[in-house]
């Protein structure tokens, strides 16, 4: 087929995920024709395979379309939260009806440093009085508003909702207000706070909390920040950086610019004309009013009527409550509210959807039949960590693929009698077929491996897995394959540390002191003492701590072990104060890989 006419070419929306067989209907050509070239491609795909956005819009454009990623969501697709998240992105990027939305803010911080303090001097301060009730009282999800522009705040750091998305490595918030105090500085959960905002690249903005106490010291924690890569732009960085008191309510108002300078600038939007898109944030059932949802409407507009679903649960929208408990017709982007219709309470993180009646049919269908599935799951589950100490087990996720079924069922039932009660396989996805970018895709998201018998990756799983570090591991012997699994099982065993005593220590003379280490004399009672092995402090029959021995001499000269009967002099490394008269136990620690 000859290229159209630039003028001319037919503009194709494409879905991320698509089969050979939709994708040749979506273009209306022939099977034969899109196989082949995909086979141009060096792709081998069936017509009931999927191909994702990047391999099917090349085809498209070989073939003479212009293609354009669709962001609406199928007749029988039950939305990720990862989905709505990049559905949201790309909307944002390309989309249509585009208007500005108020911006979602999260407090993080290390514990006592002000967070909660803070979002209650915010809300109290901008909430206007009488409207403490509703969504507040119990995840403090509310709006604000300053120099007439919303801002919603989602209290997370301490709530489940938050906790359970760091873990799937998403966000809900837009930007991060991290909290710092002026008289205390970064500590451990700020770094864990600065590495996972870094990683995330979401936009942050510094609040230098609690100016107002004594020993406070802004100048510090900003040299503590810029030492993390955290540069304010008083110091020559892009970061936003307020000095405040929360409890004082000194720098609030600056603050909260801040925050709408931010928003301007990251240009945040939204399509309200859509159906609402939405992210559970709490759901419990009222004796009163059964099941209620907490959500935070990401795109498009709910509204009171519509058939909704989320998760594996559905119903219509009875009513809609706003942040302060009030009633109303619908919530648009960004927007925190309380749902009432559903017929049963959904998980944290699940995504809340509009849906039509022919929507409607095939969701319910297709929940049934993955609940069912998921029950006997669970069931098989629940027997083993039943029988397993459910802290020391690890769990190894696997995408398995083979030739044909009957390998497939050997392979996993010889899996199956490998005995180990420290970790376990979890099946993400198994298959017939070739390895493909769904494949790959899946593993990803899941940090899986992928495993395959006679079976091998295409050209473009290929090239995704390097570029996204999945491991591949194929093989034409059952028993090979086998092997492969029971390695990656074996890496994920704790090391057998074995330990070697070397000798004993009597301490005549302290010589130094400093603040992790110590020099000191003493004579060897027993064995030996050897540069940079392991020591143990013994007092009155009681071991009182542990360092290393970083240096040894003999005679004053430098030494790389001393016998038993000499004595020398050693450099400790370590917290624990040693005393004249106490032991020191040397010793060697060796890791020993274990294998099932």
């Amino acid at each position: 087929m000859e290229d159209q006419n630039p003028e001319t070419k037919k503009t194709v929306k494409i879905p991320s995920l698509i089969t050979v067989k939709k994708f040749s209907e979506l273009l209306d050509l022939p099977i034969s024709q899109i196989i082949t070239e995909l086979m141009k491609n060096k792709i081998l795909a069936t017509i009931n395979e999927e191909i994702d956005f990047e391999t099917a819009s090349i085809i498209a454009q070989d073939l003479g379309f212009e293609t354009e990623e669709d962001l609406e969501i199928s007749d029988s697709e039950i939305l990720t939260l990862e989905k709505l998240i990049d559905i949201c992105k790309k909307e944002n990027e390309q989309g249509k009806n585009l208007k500005s939305r108020p911006p979602i803010v999260t407090i993080l911080g290390h514990v006592d440093h002000g967070k909660t303090t803070l979002l209650d001097n915010i809300r109290k301060s901008s909430v206007a009085a009488g409207e403490a009730g509703g969504i507040t009282q119990s995840i403090s999800a509310y709006q604000v508003k300053k120099n007439g522009q919303l801002i919603t705040f989602i209290d997370t750091p301490g709530h489940e909702a938050f906790s359970a998305m760091r873990e799937r490595g998403v966000s809900i918030a837009d930007i991060a207000i991290l909290v710092v105090a002026a008289d205390d500085g970064v500590r451990p959960q700020t770094e864990e706070v600065i590495n996972y905002l870094k990683e995330k690249k979401i936009p942050v903005i510094v609040a230098i909390n609690k100016i107002d106490k004594e020993g406070a010291n802004p100048q510090k924690v900003k040299q503590e920040l810029a030492d993390r890569e955290i540069l304010i732009e008083e110091w020559g960085g892009k970061i936003i950086c307020n000095e405040i008191s929360a409890k004082k309510n000194i720098g609030i108002d600056q603050l909260l610019e801040s925050v709408l300078l931010t928003a301007e600038v990251e240009n945040l939007r939204a399509n309200p004309k859509r159906d609402g898109l939405a992210i559970v944030l709490e759901s419990r059932v009222d004796p009163h009013k059964g099941p209620i949802s907490t959500v935070l409407v990401k795109t498009g507009t709910l509204k009171t009527g519509q058939d909704i679903t989320a998760g594996s649960v559905w119903g219509r929208i009875k009513r809609i409550e706003d942040f302060t408990g009030k009633s109303v017709n619908s919530a648009g982007p960004s927007m925190p509210a309380t749902i009432i219709g559903l017929h049963n309470t959904p998980n944290v993180n699940d995504t809340l959807q509009v849906m039509d009646k022919k929507m409607s049919v095939r969701l319910k269908s297709k929940i049934e039949a993955e609940k069912t599935i998921t029950a006997k799951k669970e069931a098989s589950k629940k027997k083993i960590y039943e029988a397993i100490d459910k802290d020391k087990v690890k769990k190894l996720d696997i995408v398995l693929k083979a030739d044909v079924q009957g390998s497939l069922e050997a392979i996993k039932q010889i899996i199956s009698s490998v005995d180990s009660k420290e970790v376990i396989i979890e099946y993400i996805k198994t298959g017939v077929g070739s390895i493909t970018e769904s494949d790959v895709k899946i593993a990803q998201s899941s940090n899986a491996v992928i495993f395959g018998f006679n079976s091998t990756a295409t050209s473009v799983a290929k090239r995704m897995a390097e570029e996204s570090g999945v491991k591949i591991k194929t093989s034409d012997v059952i028993y090979e394959l086998v092997e492969n699994i029971k390695s990656e099982m074996a890496e994920m065993l704790p090391p057998e540390i074995i330990r070697t005593d070397l000798g004993r220590l009597k301490v005549l003379k302290i010589f130094k002191t400093g603040k992790y280490d110590m020099i000191v004399g003493g004579k060897i009672t027993e064995g030996k003492a050897v540069k940079k092995c392991g020591i143990e402090i013994k007092r009155d029959k009681e071991i009182i701590g542990k360092g290393m021995l970083s240096n040894l001499q003999q005679n004053k000269a430098n030494a790389e072990e001393v016998k038993q009967g000499s004595e020398c002099g050693i450099t400790f490394e370590g917290k624990t104060k040693i005393e004249e008269g106490d032991t020191l136990i040397f010793y060697v620690e060796e890791e020993k890989k274990r294998k099932l």
